[in-house]
């Protein structure tokens, strides 16, 4: 009996030890074979230690000097919030939403993984879920790809486990929440709970940040307009999450859920971006800028805090004056040529569907010139009026034959149904009259204004509108600068001896070159014979800076050029004394800053600072030296000592001279019947041959600006168009407001010089009672007396075979006119007469 006994047990033994073995070998084997697959997958994986020092893409933004967002640039649009800087209920709300245990799991959820497993075989795959980990999503947002596969699943378990090991849980979460996309081209919950509700983190409320916690899983199908009702549910859910894992009251959970889903895509709040200016030049030439330093990856992703030197008042006024000159010459022309945008007979087939396509119309919606300019669409075409639809505004209105009396030809000759126009509500007696119809000039210019002593730039345009052209006409335009350019032959003429009375023969010039034979000309066909330096600016006279160039050496005038910026590598030819050579706005303007200021470089800017993400300041354009900054208090009445280290450029006597000449121009000169500020004003103007390119370049005793205007495929505008009479009105505009701002004075004399009066006409010394508008002070340098009544003519002999004006006309043809009458046909044109001379 106890034999059998024994037998049986040994049999239950051997039973129970075969199949124990049999399940430890199994397991070992599962353990190995798991073993080797993650040892397998675990090799050359990327390393996880490097989200230690990870430093998502963020926005650069930029501001005013007052502090104000006016532009941001990002490849991702992302606001970087540091853990401690997220509220716990934002955290709470997607670790409710995406991962329960966060805070107890080693960086992956068995259970969660065990329960998609069993889902995805009850469904025979078609219902795959991702039971994936907070951490496990990190490491596939940073180092992984975002497939469905059994391979990446294993690698982004190794990666979340390493993970753990090397990173706190709130320094994990801190990358999650910030680097997780969220729809509209947002990235991470700062940069989300803006775009969906213009609110800062801090603001949200519990079923706000439910909602952003909804959309992880998929952005596109939790849309909060075209997926509403999918997307409320979702929140629902993740506030009962909330509420069920204790982050949310029961009376709190029951309120919330019942709020109605609003967003700023549903039109429930306004959007951030209606806080942003339009973009415009000023901040694109920043981008453009910082992205050649800094290069544009950096730029766009380094979260650049860049301090604008923009004055908002001065730009606003810019923009107003170059667009109303521009505006004024455009009308003159009397050509309509619209947008180019015309509906189809589809679109218009009712008021939805051509409001639907009107909002979609590639227009300049960034246009204020005596009103708003909004895009409209022409619904009908009558004798005396056109009737609009206008963008924005719920009924139609009509545009009166008057309104278009600039215009060649009439409604039917310009217009048809279905076009798409630019108007402008007209008022009378404050209140609505009729619509207005413009459009953007063919014509194009550009706009600079900036600090004399320190090359801030206050205010820039470089066209009529950014959203019609982004091509920075300030910056980016090649042009001719006309006789722009001749104050630096006149500066390197001081610079070398010659003195504002100096006598320079105006008498015709002929050059023989390879291309053939230059004759220029001023530009009133006139010769005046011997005349004083002063005059020849003032007056803007050709031959008299031919000479005088001719006098000094043409290298010496490139140098000048190139030390104050205006060229890198300046041709040598006469014919650039003139201005032929082409340079930019941007360029002259930074040059003639250092006239006023007494002859010291500017390093023209747009920017006053950056600061990195960090808030650690990378750059800084004043570099001066604030000696008594760090005193503790300074006597009564005394400011701090602020020393400047600029490169001296030119003399300043010269600087002064020159100035006192310029002045000239617009007192008495080529720009004084349009220039009429309050305060000393100093300046010259610049037309090319044809009118091809107008200038005016012009300055008081703290701010220099400058205007261009021209066809961006250079050709003639036409009699009438020179720089004092299109560019003198917009720098007058501007001005008189900058004058209101920021003041003037009288121009700084330098020491060791002083003045003689002399004759402006003869340049003849008169005596120091000497009174009358032929009367003219200027000063000399002190140990250098003039050498009055020599004359220079720069070497060209004024010889009979020269023509003169009046021999045109003989050597011309007379013709009968259509009238009856006779006129005068001059010789065939050559090369003397189309060249780059004769610019003035």
């Amino acid at each position: 009996m106890r034999e059998r006994l024994y037998s049986v047990l040994r049999f239950i033994l051997s039973f129970f030890g075969s199949i124990f073995s049999t399940i430890t070998l199994g397991v070992a084997v599962v353990a190995l074979t798991i073993g080797a697959v993650f040892w397998m997958y675990g090799r050359d994986l990327p390393s996880h230690e490097s989200l230690a020092q990870y430093q998502p893409p963020t926005i650069s933004r930029i501001y005013s000097g007052e502090g104000q967002l006016i532009d941001e640039f990002a490849e991702e649009r992302r606001l970087f919030t540091p853990s401690h800087e997220i509220p716990a209920l934002v955290k709470q709300a997607f670790i409710s939403a995406e991962d329960k245990n966060f805070y107890s799991h080693a960086g992956y959820d068995a259970r969660g993984i065990a329960a998609a497993a069993i889902e995805a075989v009850r469904s025979r795959g078609s219902n795959v879920r991702g039971a994936s980990t907070i951490t496990q999503q990190v490491m596939k947002n940073f180092l992984l790809s975002g497939d469905r596969k059994a391979e990446r699943k294993i690698k982004e378990i190794i990666l979340a486990t390493r993970l753990e090991e090397t990173l706190d849980k709130d320094r994990i979460l801190e990358l999650y929440l910030n680097e997780i996309f969220l729809g509209q081209n947002s990235y991470g919950v700062a940069a989300a709970s803006q775009t969906y509700f213009n609110k800062t983190l801090g603001e949200l409320a519990p079923h706000e940040a439910a909602t952003l916690a909804s959309m992880p899983k998929a952005p596109s199908d939790y849309h909060p307009v075209r997926r509403k009702d999918r997307l409320l549910a979702r929140r629902n859910y993740v506030l009962r999450e909330m509420y069920e894992n204790g982050y949310i009251s029961e009376d709190v959970y029951k309120v919330e859920v019942e709020q109605p889903l609003r967003s700023v895509q549903n039109g429930d709040f306004e959007s951030f971006r209606t806080a942003l200016p339009p973009r415009d030049y000023f901040t694109d030439e920043i981008r453009r800028q910082l992205s050649q330093d800094f290069g544009e990856g950096e730029f766009f992703t380094g979260g650049f805090t860049v301090r604008a030197t923009i004055d908002e008042e001065m730009q606003t006024e810019a923009a107003l004056a170059m667009r109303k000159g521009l505006e004024k010459y455009d009308r003159s022309r009397g050509i309509w040529k619209g947008t180019g945008v015309t509906l189809t007979e589809e679109e218009l087939a009712s008021e939805e569907t051509w409001r639907e396509a009107l909002g979609q119309a590639d227009v300049s919606r960034d246009i204020d010139l005596g009103g708003k300019w909004l895009p409209a669409v022409v619904l009908t075409v009558a004798d005396r009026s056109l009737t609009v639809g206008v963008e924005g505004v719920a009924e139609t209105g009509s545009v009166p034959r008057s309104d278009i009396k600039w215009m060649k030809g009439n409604f039917k000759d310009n217009f048809t149904r279905g076009d798409v126009v630019l108007v402008r509500a007209e008022m009378k007696d404050d209140a609505f009259s009729h619509w207005s119809l413009r459009q953007v000039p063919e014509v194009q210019g550009g706009f600079v204004a900036m600090d004399v002593n320190t090359g801030r730039v206050l205010a820039m345009q470089g066209g009529f509108s950014y959203q019609h052209s982004v091509f920075n006409r300030a910056t980016q335009a090649q042009r001719q600068p006309g006789s722009s350019f001749k104050p630096f032959v006149y500066a390197a003429a001081l610079d070398s001896g010659y003195s504002p009375a100096t006598i320079i023969v105006d008498a015709p010039i002929e050059i023989n070159t390879p291309q053939g034979l230059w004759r220029p000309k001023n530009s009133s066909n006139k010769f005046y014979g011997p005349t004083p330096l002063r005059t020849g600016i003032e007056m803007s006279r050709n031959l008299m800076t031919i000479r005088l160039a001719q006098e000094v050496g043409m290298p010496v005038v490139a140098g000048y050029a190139e030390r104050f910026g205006v060229y890198d590598n300046m041709g040598t030819y006469l014919a650039n004394s003139l201005g032929a050579e082409e340079t930019t706005l941007y360029k002259m303007v930074a040059a003639y800053a250092m006239f006023a200021n007494g002859g010291q470089r500017v390093q023209p800017t747009l920017v006053d600072r950056i600061q990195d993400r960090f808030g650690k300041t990378i750059y800084r354009h004043d570099d001066r030296d604030c000696v008594d900054c760090a005193v503790a208090s300074l006597e009564p009445g005394r400011a701090p000592r602020i020393v400047a280290d600029r490169e001296q450029v030119m003399d300043p006597i010269t600087a002064y001279q020159l100035t006192s000449m310029m002045k000239g121009v617009v007192d008495r000169g080529t720009a004084s019947s349009v220039i009429n500020l309050p305060v000393p004003t100093a300046g010259k103007t610049g037309t090319t041959n044809d009118s091809r390119d107008v200038w005016f370049v012009g300055f008081t005793s703290n701010i220099v600006a400058g205007c261009y205007m021209g066809f961006d495929q250079p050709r003639p505008m036409g009699r009438g168009a020179y720089g004092g009479t299109m560019c003198g009105p917009v720098f007058q505009q501007f001005m008189t407001k900058a004058v209101e701002k920021f003041g003037g004075g009288p121009f700084e004399v330098p020491e060791g010089g002083h003045f003689i009066k002399i004759d402006r006409y003869t340049g003849a010394p008169l005596p120091d009672d000497a009174s009358g508008a032929y009367v003219v002070a200027e000063y000399f340098r002190d140990g250098a007396e003039p050498i009055f009544g020599m004359t220079f003519d720069g070497g060209f002999a004024m010889g009979s075979s020269l023509p003169l004006i009046e021999e045109v006309e003989q050597s011309g043809r007379k013709v009968t006119t259509s009238s009856g009458g006779t006129a005068v046909l001059g010789p065939k044109a050559s090369f003397g007469t189309i060249s780059s001379g004769g610019l003035y």
